[in-house]
């Protein structure tokens, strides 16, 4: 099973285009989250980052739009490494996200042996079957409720990691992210990945951020987007070049 401990950095992938995969790759990023939740990324363009990334050695992650089975099962069988699910606030949530990763009897994903994971049909089925076990299966801890449950849910069978949103936890608490409240909160969430024995990433959007987290704690982050890193190296350069402070917009 691949891992979101040991440092490892990532970056979101919102644009609808494989050459941002190819980038991150070549940065040295090592795993991409494709963002299905705040971006419009089809199952077709996620299908083709999936596979540009895996090709580069970059670990494929997606995070969903919606919990659905039927979609999770595509998203799989399409060949992403693991599965960010956003907003499990509850047990019951979790077991049901975790049952969508998983084939029977640990599960409820049905077989499709000829897709892009089954070789098109040319894997033999325990290997495919078998597959399930390395995916990754990641609820994302994004209210005061789903702190409050996040013991019981990182004990769920077939969890593999915590995400913690704290963009997401401060708009549920109505606090900025970067308040107190909310980062004893992620805290709290830190702590219950932790004492079950599983990782716990979050995400931020600059790398000094990032290096916060991981002294921290966190096992993972990810850092800033593609659209984010285009748009301020978009900037800098239009300032560098006009001698201007600039606005944050064009008026």
């Amino acid at each position: 099973m691949i891992s979101l401990g040991q440092g490892h950095i990532g970056t979101w992938i919102k644009l609808p285009a494989i050459e941002s995969a190819q980038i991150a790759a070549h940065a040295g990023f090592d795993f991409v989250v494709i963002d299905q939740e705040h971006a419009p990324l089809d199952v077709r363009t996620v299908y083709e980052l999936i596979t540009v990334a895996s090709a580069l050695g970059t670990t494929p992650l997606v995070r969903v739009a919606a919990a659905t089975a039927p979609q999770i099962q595509r998203l799989l069988d399409g060949g992403a490494a693991g599965i960010l699910v956003p907003h499990v606030d509850t047990v019951e949530q979790a077991r049901a996200a975790a049952a969508a990763v998983r084939f029977p009897p640990h599960g409820k994903r049905g077989a499709g042996g000829t897709s892009r994971t089954g070789h098109w049909g040319l894997r033999s089925r325990d290997s495919y079957l078998g597959s399930a076990d390395s995916v990754l299966c990641v609820p994302q801890i994004e209210s005061r409720e789903a702190v409050e449950n996040a013991a019981g849910i990182a004990a769920v069978e077939g969890v593999d990691a915590l995400f913690v949103g704290a963009a997401d936890l401060g708009l549920d608490i109505g606090e900025a992210p970067g308040s107190d409240q909310v980062a004893q909160l992620c805290a709290r969430a830190l702590d219950a990945a932790h004492e079950a024995g599983i990782p716990c990433g979050a995400a931020t959007a600059t790398p000094e951020a990032a290096v916060r987290l991981l002294a921290q704690g966190f096992d993972s982050v990810v850092v800033s987007n593609d659209t984010s890193m285009l748009a301020e190296a978009a900037v800098s350069t239009v300032r560098a070049l006009r001698g201007e402070a600039g606005t944050d917009e064009k008026q």
